[in-house]
């Protein structure tokens, strides 16, 4: 699966795609909290008590934007989280006193194929600067059959072409590829050697006990 022709040729992983900092996209879970004077006291938006909330989630809508109290929809994919936590206190300046706003997503995920397609994972990602060494060692590493040299980073865009980067994962060199950040829905495959023998023996063992079967079959009514 997931297989490229040999001419094939693969995006360019620039050293700004590298370290390239998060940006929120749809169906992402946001988390905020909002604070008055610079974080002097916590905002409770859920209700009219005086009891203050500690989180506080929204959804970003397919259409790229989230439901906020008091000031409505927000359109915030595609931006980083301090661009969104910039523009939400823009949006709640008109309500409160210097309002200091953080922001994180909470659920995060990528898909890892380590080299062997039964060991492929969902991971849900806390760190939202995680890289894709780390997502391949909390998947539990490249397995003996993966080629560590042959390691491709799948990023949907929506309504384009997906790119497609090729690492090499076997060498020291291969550490400024491997620390590049992952985005939520990205897809991290690990291409599995080819064992010719393995292939050879799962193809043929049923046609062999096929056969066999026939024969001894054929034996018993001969016999009779």
């Amino acid at each position: 699966m997931l297989k490229t022709p040999k001419d094939y040729t693969y995006d360019k992983l620039s050293d700004s795609i590298v370290k390239q900092d998060y940006r929120i996209a749809a169906n992402d879970a946001i988390q905020y909290r909002l604070f008055t004077n610079d974080g002097f006291k916590l905002i409770d938006l859920a209700s009219t008590s005086n009891i203050f909330a500690n989180n506080i989630d929204v959804l970003v809508e397919t259409d790229g934007t989230i439901k906020m109290p008091m000031v409505g929809f927000v359109n915030i994919a595609g931006l980083t989280l301090r661009e969104a936590e910039k523009l939400l206190e823009e949006k709640y300046s008109e309500f409160y006193v210097k309002p200091f706003i953080t922001v994180r997503v909470v659920n995060k995920r990528v898909i890892v194929f380590p080299g062997n397609g039964g060991l492929a994972r969902v991971l849900t990602l806390s760190n939202n600067n995680t890289t894709v060494l780390e997502a391949i060692a909390n998947a539990g590493g490249i397995t003996d059959d993966g080629k560590a040299y042959k390691v491709k980073l799948i990023r949907n865009n929506v309504g384009g072409k997906p790119q497609v980067f090729l690492m090499d994962l076997s060498k020291i060199d291969g550490l400024v590829a491997g620390n590049t950040r992952v985005s939520s829905n990205d897809i991290i495959y690990v291409e599995p050697r080819y064992k010719l023998a393995r292939t050879i023996a799962t193809e043929v063992t049923p046609l062999i006990t096929l056969i066999s079967t026939a024969l001894i079959l054929y034996t018993l009514v001969v016999k009779k």
